[in-house]
């Protein structure tokens, strides 16, 4: 009754310094889980299930950064989610607990076996492991799918290969989300995702240039190396929360520029997302909003000079309000 009550728990674990004996005991997968895409929910419904046959918590590893990110740095493909979004989208899909170890140089630099006996055997006990059959680990690159079957025979622990999800006769990835959004096509996006395209964060403080320019905005910074998007979009916004952003609404709709701003910023600028809600005089400071990306009026440009960059912007809410007429 006891371990089966355990798996109704929500629970990041940061670190495996932070595991406790109650930990111990579970069936876990791994992965970098970007986008929890519908390849991803049909591979957390399958360890739910032997979690479920095994009156045992279901557990999440993922690793921050990415580690491609840790090799490639702003090289690394541009991630779908940030962190928090992520933790939350597993939760949301039904993972009882995410174990999130800092990819660092002493991570990566384990081999296989040290992986296996410090994190799966000492730090969780696993009781069943699902995991894809192209899953490579360890600073030797020795650790596969065949290594951990291997492993758990020795071990007392089993192995599973992961549900692998078609659709369009192509496999759903993370890589063929990002190249939907580049071109784009938010309805492939969106099938793929199993939920439109967004990204939350924070409204922060900015330089007020767009109340300068016509077209107050809300800024929200992307906490990524990259953005998968770039250029200027119609939105859907609303706040995380459920709460109304103005009177009576809880979603508003607007345009959105994406990217580094070329024409009021030097090199080396952070990317941010910038967001012109229709008919909101509110303030926004400090709310977490879910931006949802509808459709892509343009590419983003510099101009010549500001004004120039005043008129494109009011141009912008035109094309944007007349695409939200003909799509309502």
């Amino acid at each position: 009754m006891e371990r089966a009550a355990l798996a109704a728990e929500r629970e990041l674990i940061r670190g495996l310094h932070n595991l406790r004996p109650r930990h111990r005991g579970c069936v876990a997968t791994i992965g970098s889980f970007d986008g929890v895409h519908r390849g991803h929910q049909a591979i957390i419904a399958q360890l739910r299930q032997r979690a479920r046959e095994r009156s045992l918590p279901s557990v999440a590893i993922i690793f921050e950064p990415q580690p491609h990110e840790f090799f490639s740095g702003e090289k690394a493909p541009a991630r779908l989610m940030r962190f928090k979004e992520k933790v939350l989208a597993l939760f949301d899909a039904g993972v009882d607990r995410v174990l999130c170890l800092q990819f660092n140089e002493r991570l990566r630099s384990l081999s296989a076996d040290a992986f296996v006996q410090r994190v799966l055997l000492d730090g969780l006990a696993i009781d069943h492991l699902v995991v894809g059959d192209d899953f490579r680990f360890g600073c030797d690159r020795s650790g596969d799918y065949r290594f951990l079957q291997q492993a758990g025979a020795a071990h007392g622990f089993t192995v599973e290969d992961t549900a692998t999800l078609e659709i369009g006769r192509e496999r759903v990835s993370s890589t063929r989300i990002r190249a939907a959004l580049q071109d784009g096509d938010f309805a492939l996006a969106e099938t793929l995702l199993g939920k439109p395209y967004r990204i939350t964060g924070r409204v922060a403080p900015g330089r007020a240039l767009g109340r300068q320019l016509g077209a107050p905005t809300a800024n929200v910074r992307l906490h990524r190396y990259r953005s998968p998007l770039v250029g200027v979009y119609t939105v859907r916004v609303k706040a995380t929360d459920g709460s109304e952003l103005a009177p009576g609404d809880r979603r508003l709709n607007g345009v959105a520029n994406v990217g580094f701003r070329p024409t009021v910023e030097g090199e080396g600028a952070q990317a941010l997302l910038e967001v012109n809600l229709f008919d909101f005089d509110g303030n926004l400071y400090g709310r977490e909003l879910a931006v949802e990306f509808c459709h892509k009026l343009r590419d983003e440009e510099k101009f010549d000079s500001l004004e120039i960059l005043r008129e494109r912007i009011a141009e912008d809410i035109r094309n944007a309000r007349r695409w939200f007429a003909e799509h309502h």
